[in-house]
């Protein structure tokens, strides 16, 4: 078997903030931190670099990155500087880190070409920052603050791949809102009629009619409107109160019941029905791990709100003309059966793929035929177009 070594990672750059938003060193020295994982083979040098990043979570634990290592790629795992914790994430921000991984490769590394590899939620974010470096515009962020990534300088990367990746956090988060929350401050506050959950529901494995879906999405939409809308009220309240309180955080309750997971019919694919890639989305559903659990109010315009956020792959597509690699896994259980043929539609490049690997589910766990699969066709992919 190849030996990988993993090189431990860190860029400092100047922090221009407002107030402090991420707990401890980072960001309160005048300096913001982020930290990544390089895997290489220790026996291949290479000119081309693969970046995997996620918002708010570290990637180099995942099959995928390792395998294509072991294929002779060298993959870094790249953090922002909201890893393991998006209470506070701008993305915009998480742009300017990555870009800042993409110089560090370039002119410190000495990589010739950088590919993208949009993981999950690292999918709208690779989205995001490419189809900036092509044509950079963003100048503030969703809540009005300055951010300037049209002035920084963004490096294109040389090709983007999508992989079992959602369109957006925020589109995301509205499918899977329970709509049946009446009560933003008391979870216990349901509509019986809207929850999946309820004791006695005879819709647990079964079917939902097209009229309850259409009721069910519509409310899934009003929710997400009062809860946006709420957030705005407040940060405008803020502004004009004269003092120092400029954020604040809030709890989103139960956002994991999407009927799609109960119900094989709606979109479907080879997944587990009653299953998520959390475990049982009913125990998620109300369990301190979710979309949008906890936020503050910025946060929720720049990644939760599908009216503010600009990570949304189905608009930033447009924007993207290099080499694109799309891949579905067949038996995704976090990201939507639609999700990856809608990004692929929504992408200008000329020279786009769209793969599908049968059978496998998010993470790819227990299946080390899926792996070999998805690593197979990257690779094929890329050596395709001399990414080698």
């Amino acid at each position: 078997m190849v030996e990988l070594i993993f090189d431990w990672k860190h860029i400092a750059f100047a922090a221009d903030r407002a107030f402090t938003e991420t707990y401890g060193f980072n960001g309160s020295q005048g300096l913001t931190h982020v930290e990544g994982v390089l895997i290489r083979p220790d026996d291949r040098v290479s000119r081309t670099l693969l970046v995997f990043m996620h918002p708010s979570s570290t990637l180099q634990l995942l099959p995928l990155p390792q395998a294509l290592a072991r294929s002779g790629y060298h993959v870094l795992c790249a953090g922002s500087r909201y890893q393991r914790n998006d209470t506070s994430l701008i993305m915009e921000n998480v742009v300017l880190d990555l870009g800042a991984w993409i110089r560090a490769a370039r002119e410190d590394w000495g990589y010739q070409k950088v590919v993208l590899c949009g993981w999950s939620g690292g999918g709208s974010l690779a989205m995001l920052y490419q189809s900036q470096a092509e044509r950079p515009s963003i100048t503030h962020t969703p809540a009005g603050d300055p951010v300037d990534i049209a002035g920084a300088g963004l490096i294109p990367a040389d090709a983007v791949l999508s992989l079992a990746a959602h369109s957006s956090r925020a589109l995301l988060l509205s499918e899977w809102l329970d709509p049946s929350v009446r009560n933003e401050h008391d979870p216990d506050d349901r509509d019986p009629a809207l929850d999946l959950y309820a004791p006695g529901n005879d819709t647990k494995g079964g079917t939902f009619t097209t009229a309850f879906l259409a009721e069910y999405r519509a409310a899934q939409q009003a929710r997400m409107g009062r809860i946006t809308a709420r957030v705005l009220e407040v940060l405008e309240r803020l502004r004009q109160s004269g003092g120092l309180e400029t954020e604040r955080v809030f709890v989103t309750h139960r956002t994991m019941a999407d009927p799609r997971f109960l119900d094989p019919s709606i979109d479907p694919n080879g997944r587990r029905p009653g299953w998520t890639y959390l475990g049982n989305p009913e125990v998620v559903n109300s369990g301190p791990v979710g979309l949008g659990r906890i936020s503050t109010l910025r946060s929720w315009l720049s990644q939760w709100s599908p009216a503010h956020t600009r990570a949304d792959s189905l608009r930033t597509g447009r924007d993207i003309t290099v080499p694109f690699l799309a891949v579905e896994c067949g038996a995704d259980d976090a990201v939507p059966q639609p999700h990856t043929a809608r990004i692929f539609g929504a992408v200008s490049s000329q020279d786009k793929t769209m793969q599908l690997v049968q059978g496998a589910n998010h993470y790819f766990v227990n299946q080390p035929q899926e792996l070999a699969a998805a690593t197979e066709l990257v690779s094929d992919w890329l050596v395709v177009r001399d990414f080698g």
